[in-house]
């Protein structure tokens, strides 16, 4: 004969369709399940606990129990939609966000886009049939118009916690996004090349995510404070696939077009990463400009490529384990039923020697 708390699991199981089809996702209390059903306290958390174990429902703690929105998906498990998986800064930043998550008793389960629309609508899709505990996504062209809002909607109707990494599209007004403070730091670059005596100062950003669209606003504002706005023609902006161009040996397509077409008379260079100043140090060398003699070069994110380089660079950081620890915290506690806000992270100046001199008119 089955246990009590068996028949009990076996009760409320039975209930959770309705509970579906009336839009509620939130069980009753133990309390109030326990002056319901007439049993001990114990009997009901053993029931839950079995519902849990066969998928049906996920315990948030603090908050209390929610029904999972599709058979077979799993509370334990956090999805990551991630541009790049095995480039860049990203290999790092999933390492952190996989051990803090392990912290919390989840796993993950990763998803690159290769910051394809639709491949991000096939991983959504996907998703929706069998949503998991939640997402930590990055949105692909984030600052472009995005197809695939409807789908990060429908989640969010569904009562999948989503928090966004980097960027957020602006079509989804009330995304909690964890990312960089890429205005101020793009004006702190700028203002710290201003302070070092530099008055023609170009840039380089990328046009299709949001990362690079506040990074310039931040350049431009820093400029227009010092009445020192730059010509159009010293801003090169460049795509996702022209990116890739950045991996052709040592003359690549994009660094090249910057040279002969933007840099013109300027001193110093805004890089939208480490990737793009890795690139162009590597350019200017080539075309004999010393760095940072007659080009200064800084940038973000202070990856290995700083160090990497023949002249290391001077980029922004951020304390160890700063975004992914953000990040995750985040998802967790809206997971638990807490209102949550976006986060935008500080930056720190680690400066070498691609920018240390001051600039003599």
């Amino acid at each position: 004969m089955p246990a009590k708390y068996e028949l009990l699991a076996d009760a409320i199981e039975s209930e959770l369709s309705q509970y579906r089809k009336d839009g509620v996702f939130k069980l009753p209390s133990e309390a109030a399940l326990t002056a319901r059903y007439k049993v001990s306290r114990q009997t009901v958390r053993h029931a839950l606990s079995l519902l849990a174990d066969r998928g049906l429902i996920q315990s948030r703690r603090g908050s209390g129990y929610y029904i999972c929105k599709t058979v077979g998906s799993n509370p334990h498990k956090i999805d990551v939609i991630i541009t790049h998986a095995n480039e860049y800064i990203f290999p790092a930043l999933l390492e952190e966000v996989g051990l803090v998550l392990a912290e919390y008793g989840y796993e993950m389960t990763v998803h690159a886009t290769e910051n394809s629309l639709k491949a991000e609508r096939e991983i959504l899709l996907s998703l929706l049939k069998t949503p998991n505990g939640g997402i930590l996504a990055e949105g692909s062209r984030t600052a472009l118009p995005n197809p695939n809002v409807d789908l990060y909607e429908q989640l969010q109707l569904k009562g999948v916690p989503t928090v966004f990494l980097h960027g957020a599209h602006a079509a989804l007004k009330d995304a909690v996004c964890v990312g960089d403070d890429n205005f101020g730091g793009g004006y702190m670059l700028t203002k710290y090349l201003i302070d070092k005596g530099h008055r023609r100062i170009a840039g380089i950003f990328k046009s299709d995510d949001v990362q690079g669209i506040e990074r310039y606003h931040g350049y431009m504002d820093a400029l227009r404070d010092a009445r020192l706005l730059p010509e159009d023609r010293n801003i090169l902006w460049f795509t996702t696939e022209e990116r890739e161009t950045l991996n052709d040996g040592l003359k690549s397509e994009l660094m090249e077009r910057f040279l002969l077409r933007h840099l013109s008379d300027c001193t110093a260079v805004v890089c939208y990463n480490d990737e793009v100043a890795y690139r162009l140090i590597k350019a200017l060398t080539l075309a004999k400009k010393r760095v940072p003699n007659e080009v200064a070069v800084v940038s973000f994110d202070n990856s290995y490529y700083c160090e990497l380089s023949n002249i290391p660079i001077t980029s922004l950081s951020h304390r160890p384990m700063a975004m992914s620890r953000c990040a995750c915290d985040t998802l967790i506690r809206m997971i638990r039923g807490q209102t949550c806000a976006s986060h935008a992270l500080l930056w720190d100046l680690a400066e070498r020697e691609s920018s240390k001199i001051s600039y003599e008119k």
